[in-house]
């Protein structure tokens, strides 16, 4: 399978990779295009109580800023929080196929539109495939510092990808 060149990407995939990598420029040397739908954008510029990450986001001037609100469907409206309901509009109101979603009902709710999916730690394993060196054990344990939770079944995936990705170079 290809790898997509462009992907529209939630809140939670963008906090997770910026503790993980302690920026988000993983992501352009990636994709040609990161697509970031506004109703994202104000919730990281919000910054939660820590203002996390919001200074590499900020700084990540590749990623491509949705300026304006979207008219979201009703039924996204209904069933995700806005962001996740975002991130699939703009997908599909620009045909991107790949959105990045970490959260269980988003990522259904995507495949019922026939999106493909990846998520923060899909990411990680894939620039690590393509040669990108980095620890997946130490991308995994600042975000857990960060309060990232993951499951067991998710972390043993990426060390079990990244042990695969070493033995065949």
């Amino acid at each position: 399978m290809p790898n997509p060149t462009e992907i529209v990407i939630n809140t939670s995939p963008l906090l997770a990779l910026s503790a993980a990598c302690g920026d988000l420029n993983l992501l352009q040397a990636l994709y040609k295009q990161v697509f970031v739908p506004y109703e994202v954008c104000q919730e990281i510029e919000k910054g939660g109580l820590s203002g996390f990450s919001v200074a590499e986001f900020k700084a990540a001037h590749f990623l491509h800023k949705i300026d304006k609100p979207l008219i979201i469907s009703p039924f996204l409206k209904n069933s995700l929080d806005i962001g996740e309901a975002s991130v699939i509009q703009l997908a599909l109101d620009k045909g991107i196929q790949t959105v990045c979603i970490d959260e269980t009902v988003g990522r259904r709710i995507a495949r019922l539109n026939n999106l493909s999916l990846t998520r923060s730690i899909g990411i990680l394993i894939r620039a690590h495939q393509e040669g990108h060196v980095f620890s997946m054990q130490e991308a995994i344990k600042n975000m857990q510092d960060r309060g990232i939770w993951l499951s067991d079944s998710v972390i043993s995936v990426a060390l079990k990808a990244v042990e695969k990705t070493a033995q065949l170079h």
